[in-house]
This record gives structure tokens, C-alpha cells and sequence, in this order.
């Protein structure tokens, strides 16, 4: 025992020698290329800030240690250099109007990076996120995350991309008059005609296509009709984790040929098999414990209650969601896969080790003791989406010098009245 005990201290200098040069590799990285994360909702955490004050960008002061999952001491030390910030409006707000709530969301996240001039800084191309970067600056890009917030007009979608939007995922969980969500009824089979002209009308202002959130048949319209590469913001792989809403390989292998980016997500229901089997488990609990009582409230509660004291909910890690990008890489290839966490959009309850905008370096560690290159890294870190966005800019300046801007309308193109 002692032989053994002695065995293993002697490994120890050279496993930490062997961390420490992954974390200097990863450090070489960061310092080159800005790591983009695809996906942080804090405009709508703001807005939901119940506790204090909603909608108040002031009184979320990202100075100061926050509840939620970012503030700039952790950017910092995640080494965060370009960030899609999330302006998402709920697909159920019809009857609050979904551009109001949309431009409330634009306005939130534009004064947010107002606020922090020596952090943050508006980004509306690729070269400014490289620029922020070389300032030591956060490049901080808008993308609107739902297709119903455009109310089915070009026009709209045209004033959002003038305000800053710099991609507009087509759905978010619900179905609209054009395209098919991944989670609710799929109605028209993918993109109606109307969508493929909201896809071309995208494709011509230089907005990047977001296809997290559809269906295979609306991600497979989708990239016949674009020109340009698509981006998934937050989705992760289907063959690892068979949830509607991550990406069917049949539709990975498709990448390559559009330039496409899947940028992995950290959400656990989409990256953890044991938590989607759980969860199963607790819904078929629930419904059978609902059926037996009678629906009776508190004893369906009690019942639960033991059901989950029984039966602990299992956590996802920071490895799984490493396996995720390298079945990304596996497929579609090393050229299509980044990062899109979902952080402030999916609680606290976040993988082991992946719990809040500082770990992003931990992930890049990940994968390098699992025998990535420093020059794969880069590309996963950020190449690869700005370069599929400098490729979105440089065939949007072509389209629009041979085409002007769509006047069609759903009910032309789709023969009926919107719904």
C-alpha cells in the first residue's frame, strides 16, 4: 500500500506538468482568436428580474457578482471575446405584440453594452468582433431568437437588421404561419414558400440564418435555399442525446457544402442521455401519480415529492458536452463546430465544471488532453462562426447589388391569410 501511495506521488509533478500544458495551450489560443459564444440570454434574464427590478439594465450591474450566470469578472475570466447576445421573445406573446417586446429586448441588450465601454463594445460585422478582441473588448453581436417577432413581414425584418439583429433564428418552440418549429406540430413540412423569401431576404442583408429550434424539415429547406452558411446558435448533437431539439446527423453531413457552424450547446436536457431518460421516468410518475389521485393537488405533490427523494436528478457534465463537439467534428468536420452555451436561459442547474461564463476555458482543456490541435481549437473557439459570418457579408454585398429588397408578402406567396 505504502509502494503504491509512493507510486502515485511520484505521477503527480508530471500530471500537473501535463495540465498545465493544456492550459497554456488554450491560453495561446484565446490570446489569437476571440472564443464567440452563440447563445447568452441575459437580455431576457434582465427583463425577468422580478426579484428587484424587471427591465432595469441599471440595477443589474454586471460590475458586481450577479445570481444569474454572467457578469464581466467572469467574462473575464472565461476569456469571452465575442458574444451573440440573446434578444428573445416568447413565441406564446401574440396578444403583447411581438415587435414591441422585441425592440424592448434590442433596446435592453444595446444599453447593456453601452453600459460597459471598457468590456463591451457593439460588434455589426466580423471584423469588429477580431477588432473588440485586439482592444481587449467583448464584441458584442444582437441576434434575435424567433421568426414570429418579424410578424411576417420583410420590411420588419429588414428594420430589425438595421437596429443591430445579426441573426434571427426561424422558430423558436412554435410553429409559425412559414416554417416548422422542432418542438410543436410541423404544419408545412419545413419552409413554406414565404419562409424560403424570409431565408433569400436574410441571405441579402448579410443575417445570419439560425436554425436552433427548427425541424429537420425546416433545417433541411433551409439549407437548400440559403446562399449563405447557416449557423445552429445553441443546439448539439441528436446521435448522442435524441431530443427534437438538437441536430440529426443526416443534416450535419449536410455542413460542409454550406459552410454551416453548429455551435454546441451546454443546455443538460439536450446534452445528458441519463437526464432525458430520467426526466421521462419522473413525467411517466407524475402522470401516473395524477391518474391514481384524481388529480388531487397536494397528494400528487407528496407523491412526487418521495418519487424525487427516491430518485435524485442525475447531472450533466462538462466530458458530455466535450463528446457532443467532437460528434460534430466527426460528421460535419472540424470547420463546422463552435460553441453556444445558453447561459442565463437555462438556470443554475448547468453541467459539472460548465456552470457559468468562466469555464470556458476548461472546456478547451477538455479537448485538448483529448488530443485536439491548437489550430483546431481556434477554429472551434471562433474561426469557424466568424468565418461563416464573413462569408454571410461578402455574398450579402453581391446579392444586394443584383437584387432590391423583397416587397412579397405570405399572402402572395402562400396563397392564404396568415393565421
Amino acid at each position: 500500500m505504502i509502494r503504491r501511495l509512493f507510486a502515485v506521488a511520484a505521477l503527480l509533478p508530471s500530471l500537473t506538468l501535463a495540465q498545465d500544458q493544456h492550459a497554456e495551450k488554450v491560453r495561446r489560443v484565446l490570446d489569437a482568436v476571440p472564443l464567440v459564444d452563440g447563445h447568452n440570454d441575459l437580455p431576457w434574464y434582465i427583463r425577468a428580474d422580478y426579484q428587484r427590478a424587471p427591465m432595469d439594465v441599471e440595477s443589474y450591474d454586471l460590475r458586481r457578482p450577479t445570481e444569474g450566470n454572467t457578469d464581466l469578472a467572469r467574462l473575464r475570466q472565461g476569456r469571452v471575446g465575442g458574444q451573440f447576445w440573446s434578444v428573445y421573445v416568447p413565441g406564446d406573446y401574440r396578444d403583447s405584440g411581438y415587435a414591441r417586446v422585441q425592440l424592448e429586448q434590442i433596446e435592453i441588450a444595446r444599453r447593456v453594452i453601452a453600459k460597459y465601454p471598457e468590456a463591451l463594445q457593439l460588434a455589426l460585422t466580423a471584423q469588429d468582433v477580431w477588432t473588440a478582441h485586439g482592444a481587449g473588448r467583448i464584441g458584442s453581436l444582437i441576434g434575435m431568437e424567433g421568426g414570429h417577432v418579424i410578424e411576417n413581414s420583410l420590411g420588419a425584418l429588414r428594420a430589425y437588421y438595421d437596429l443591430g439583429a445579426r441573426y434571427m433564428t426561424l422558430t423558436h418552440n412554435v410553429t409559425l404561419d412559414w416554417a416548422d418549429a422542432a418542438v410543436d406540430s410541423a404544419r408545412h413540412g419545413g419552409l413554406t414558400r414565404f419562409g424560403e423569401e424570409v431565408v433569400r431576404e436574410m441571405n441579402r442583408l448579410g443575417m445570419l440564418v439560425d436554425l436552433s429550434h427548427v425541424s429537420p424539415g425546416t433545417m433541411s429547406d433551409a439549407l437548400r435555399v440559403s446562399e449563405a452558411p447557416v449557423i445552429f446558435s445553441h443546439s448539439s448533437a441528436r446521435a448522442l442525446t435524441d431530443v427534437p431539439r438538437n441536430v440529426p446527423d443526416s443534416i450535419l453531413a449536410r455542413l460542409p457544402a454550406n459552410g454551416g457552424v453548429v455551435m454546441v450547446t451546454f443546455v443538460p436536457g439536450f446534452i445528458s442521455r441519463v437526464i432525458v431518460d430520467h426526466n421521462a421516468r419522473r413525467r411517466a410518475q407524475l402522470s401516473d401519480a395524477t391518474r391514481r389521485t384524481g388529480g388531487d393537488t397536494a397528494t400528487v405533490a407528496r407523491a412526487m415529492a418521495q418519487w424525487d427523494a427516491a430518485n435524485p436528478a442525475p447531472k450533466a457534465t462538462l466530458s458530455q458536452v466535450a463528446d457532443h463537439i467532437e460528434h460534430v467534428r466527426t460528421v460535419a468536420g472540424v470547420d463546422h463546430v463552435g460553441l453556444g452555451s445558453d447561459f442565463d436561459g437555462t438556470g443554475n442547474d448547468l453541467p459539472v465544471g460548465l456552470e457559468d461564463v468562466s469555464t470556458f476555458p476548461a472546456l478547451l482543456v477538455e479537448l485538448s488532453r483529448r488530443g485536439w490541435s491548437e489550430q483546431d481549437l481556434r477554429k472551434l473557439a471562433g474561426e469557424n462562426v466568424l468565418r461563416a459570418f464573413t462569408s454571410a457579408e461578402r455574398i450579402a454585398a453581391r446579392l444586394r447589388r443584383e437584387r432590391a429588397p423583397s416587397t412579397a408578402t405570405i399572402e402572395q406567396l402562400d396563397r392564404k391569410r396568415a393565421s
